[in-house]
């Protein structure tokens, strides 16, 4: 598996931050909720379930902080949806 990286209001994959292989990003919502509002993954690593990853980390995240997440990414709010154990963070 990739090691996945914190950065300014995101996880991501790669050497850098500010062009990276695969990308989660959020955004604070009020004091107790982020919005996560974008995954993208490169090609050389789709299908390869980065995506996926890169969602329970922010899941795990928001675990660790006491957040609940508003999942305006399409692929996030799926991912969230679909796997129980990720549900009890939805805002």
């Amino acid at each position: 598996m990739a090691e996945i990286k914190q950065g300014d209001n995101k996880f991501y994959i790669g050497d850098s931050e500010e062009q990276p292989e695969a990308e989660i990003t959020f955004v604070p919502a009020g004091e107790d909720k982020i919005d996560v509002n974008h995954t993208g993954v490169s090609g050389s690593l789709e299908g390869q379930g980065i995506g996926t990853q890169l969602v329970k980390r922010v899941v795990e995240y928001a675990k660790e902080n006491n957040l609940k997440i508003i999942p305006s990414c399409p692929f996030a709010k799926k991912v969230i949806e679909e796997t129980p154990e990720f549900q009890s963070v939805l805002a």
